[in-house]
């Protein structure tokens, strides 16, 4: 049975790796994309992905959880390595992974109980009312309750987003995959999204990979950054380690950004 969405999954104080990925590699045709990049995602925390457009990053979320295979490397997800999984044995692991899509990826033709209620029926055996009572729990946690008849049409964009990520808590995984979820979005509405992203986190002990441009929005829910260029990560630490250029790397990208703010 499942824990409940007032369980946390994970201590966030636990320091073992949850995602541990090995020289992946992944190209399409004569592009290579990720080019032998290794990493951990600790239990618990909340790894922001950035980079520049075309850098890889919604490629390698693609990897976390298996929707795509990469051409060589590994990748475990609490010690299991997913790159040989077939598609039947990914089922049992894909429901411990969330994942937000960049455009909430909602079924049109469903309400919005019937999106949320959708992977619940294909990977519970649970029956109607129980269904219905998470459900409205999930609605709960992303501020949208009363909304189960509503149709996608007639959502704001913001609201969208947050029914998606209603329906990635939907089965209490341990980690969630964020692509780019602000996008689109007034700043107001996106600082909601941020904030939905960390009640996640420390309420429910999620584990987040947070994919974005949105560099106010990783310097609020990052506990480390990854600046993703060439293939691999050419830094990965804290956000102040970043500021500081523990490692002596430093990227436009993100000089343009202190220069401009005062971040503490």
């Amino acid at each position: 049975m499942r824990q409940s969405l007032e369980t946390p999954l994970t201590d966030r104080n636990d320091s073992r790796p949850l995602f541990e990925v090995r020289d992946l590699w992944k190209s399409y045709g004569s592009k290579e994309v990720l080019r032998g990049l290794s990493c951990e995602v600790l239990a618990g925390e909340c790894l922001v992905i950035l980079g520049l457009s075309g850098s890889g990053k919604s490629v390698l979320l693609r990897q976390l959880n298996g929707l795509e295979k990469s051409d060589r490397g590994s990748v475990r997800f609490d010690g299991t390595e997913i790159t040989t999984l077939t598609e039947t044995e990914l089922r049992a692991v894909r429901p411990r992974i969330g994942m937000l899509f960049q455009g909430g990826a909602l079924f049109d033709s469903m309400s919005v109980f019937e999106n949320i209620s959708f992977p619940l029926h294909e990977h519970t055996d649970w029956g109607e009312e129980r269904i219905a009572e998470r459900v409205r729990a999930v609605l709960g946690t992303v501020q949208l309750e009363g909304v189960e008849g509503k149709m996608p049409s007639d959502l704001s964009g913001g609201m969208k987003k947050r029914v998606a990520l209603a329906r990635s808590l939907a089965l209490g995984p341990e980690a969630v995959l964020y692509d780019e979820p602000t996008t689109g979005l007034d700043p107001l509405t996106g600082m909601t999204i941020g904030r939905l992203i960390t009640s996640a986190q420390e309420t429910h002990g999620v584990t987040s990979v947070v994919v974005t441009h949105d560099l106010d929005l990783a310097h609020r829910i990052a506990d480390r950054v990854a600046f993703l260029e060439k293939g691999t990560f050419a830094f990965t630490g804290t956000w102040d380690e970043a500021r500081r250029g523990a490692t002596g790397t430093f990227h436009d990208y993100l000089e343009i950004y202190w220069e401009g703010r005062s971040v503490a």
